[in-house]
């Protein structure tokens, strides 16, 4: 029985194979070549289509004709004329700037600095202070995690005289001691845009070295008695009634007792001068605050300097006074500042009330109208004290720093305990209004010392001649030229 090679297959049998059908006993080599060429050209004719697909491999695809009775996407989605877009550019005001950040207490810490006014008059920021300690294999489990502030709360303590920006003081209270264990860390401020929780900035406040927590730094004895918190110095300032105010004060407070100024922009090199002798020998110190400038707050930023003032020397003293460099704290009767002041101790705060003084009148004795007074100091020759009573006058302060928690520019509204109004017997300040930047010459109009108890008329306001401080100006002098030597300015 005879089988075809296609039904057979590989079946082995001695059988021999048939004749192979025509088309085995073709070439194959010129259709396989031929097949070769006809495979490039389509691939050829394919890669050219997408080509004009796409003609740009880094652009958006073109577009492909639409399947169908579809209509177009740009047809669809066209943009309705009357809905307005609005695109925010660049900021107008920072949520927070920071000044400084201070301990005040086992307990406590204090951030102070500038944040936006809008936001805080319109808005609801807020601010959670967080406490985190170093890393430390030795502490114990608790010490060694992050505490959260069992309360946080702000102040704005510039009365609503911020301008761009306005002063803020966070004040940040925590159940337990932080840094009990001495290991160090940081204080962590977030601070809120709004109401909700989702959108703050978090701010490294502060840090606290290993070992650097002292308790007692918070207890008595102080550093001084006395501190001084200047507010901002600017201006166009005069080296010589700078030089004064600081030779009667230093005396006037005596050696344990501290001047903070604040240069924003009023320190030339005749007043660094003036004070450089005081600096040195650790009676003063000069910070430089020049960078207020780029923040739009009330008088170069003055409630925001008084408030880290307030907050880096909190338990430097016993007392801290606020007031300007043409105010002259004064003592009627002849009484000690001592006396004065264990008198008022009973009260956190009290302001004092000023004795406005003539900028521009000055005294001659008749009988020697040749003299020459260019050498006498300001307060010693203006000695012209208005005499209009009844008027509501500012007044300066001095508060205990330990129980105030922000502070102003006239008063602090933010301390424990009592405040006292009624101090004219006890303490007064003498104001030389418009004289700090008068470069020369202070004397605008000479004229006759009055009868005892009269007056003198001048610009429609009648004058006392108060001589209080003449009287001491040799004193001052003496004790400047044996404090820190014969100073030239």
């Amino acid at each position: 029985m005879r089988k075809d090679a296609a039904a057979g297959g590989g079946g082995g049998g001695g059988i021999a194979a048939g004749p192979a059908p025509a088309l085995l006993c073709f070439d194959l080599k010129p259709f396989l070549a031929a097949l070769t060429v006809l495979t490039l050209a389509v691939r050829t004719v394919a890669s050219s289509g997408n080509a004009s697909v796409s003609s740009d491999p880094g652009g958006p695809p073109a577009s492909l004709p639409e399947v169908g009775n579809k209509k177009p996407v740009a047809a669809a989605a066209a943009a309705d004329p009357n809905r307005r877009e609005f695109r925010a550019v660049g900021s107008a005001a920072a949520l927070f700037v920071q000044m400084g950040a201070y301990r005040g207490g086992p307990y406590t810490f204090a951030v102070i600095g500038l944040a936006s006014k809008p936001t805080h008059v319109y808005g609801k920021p807020w601010f959670r202070c967080e406490w985190v300690p170093n890393a430390n294999g030795s502490a114990a489990a608790a010490a060694a995690r992050p505490m959260r502030a069992a309360n946080t709360y702000h102040m704005l303590p510039d009365w609503g005289y911020g301008r761009v920006y306005t002063v803020v003081v966070v004040n940040c209270t925590f159940a337990r001691v932080p840094n009990a264990d001495n290991a160090g860390g940081k204080l962590v401020l977030n601070a809120y845009y709004g109401a909700s929780p989702a959108r703050y900035e978090r701010i490294v406040a502060m840090e606290e070295a290993p070992g650097a927590y002292d308790a007692a730094e918070f207890r008595p004895p102080h550093r001084y008695d006395y501190l001084y918190c200047g507010s901002s110095l600017y201006g166009n300032l005069s080296a010589a009634r700078v030089r004064e105010w600081m030779a009667y004060h230093a005396r006037f407070f005596g050696l344990r007792s501290h001047f903070v100024f604040h240069d924003a922009g009023g320190v030339s090199p005749a007043v660094r001068a003036a004070l450089e002798p005081w600096v040195r020998a650790g009676r003063a110190t000069l910070q430089d605050v020049r960078a207020q400038a780029e923040y739009d707050g009330w008088y170069y930023n003055q409630f925001l300097v008084v408030n880290d003032c307030l907050h880096r020397y909190r338990h430097a003293a016993r007392w801290t006074f606020f007031f300007d460099v043409d105010e002259y704290i004064f003592l009627p009767d002849g009484r000690s500042l001592e006396a004065v002041l264990a008198e008022l101790e009973p009260y956190t705060q009290f302001t004092i009330e000023q004795n406005p003084m003539s900028s521009r009148l000055c005294a001659r004795n008749p009988d020697e109208p040749e003299t020459d007074y260019s050498n006498e100091w300001g307060f010693e020759k203006l000695v012209f004290r208005n005499s209009i009573t009844g008027v509501r006058r500012d007044r300066k302060y001095a508060i205990q720093a330990k129980n105030a928690y922000a502070t102003g520019v006239h008063m602090s509204e933010n301390v424990i305990g009592n405040t006292t109004h009624k101090t004219e017997h006890l303490i007064r300040y003498y104001h030389y209004h418009n004289t700090i930047n008068v470069i020369g010459e202070v004397c605008r109009e000479f004229v006759p010392i009055p009868p005892n108890g009269g007056l003198i008329w001048s610009e429609k306001t009648p004058w006392y001649y108060d001589d209080s401080m003449k009287r001491i100006a040799d004193t001052v002098r003496e004790f400047e030229r044996k404090t820190i030597g014969d100073v030239r300015v």
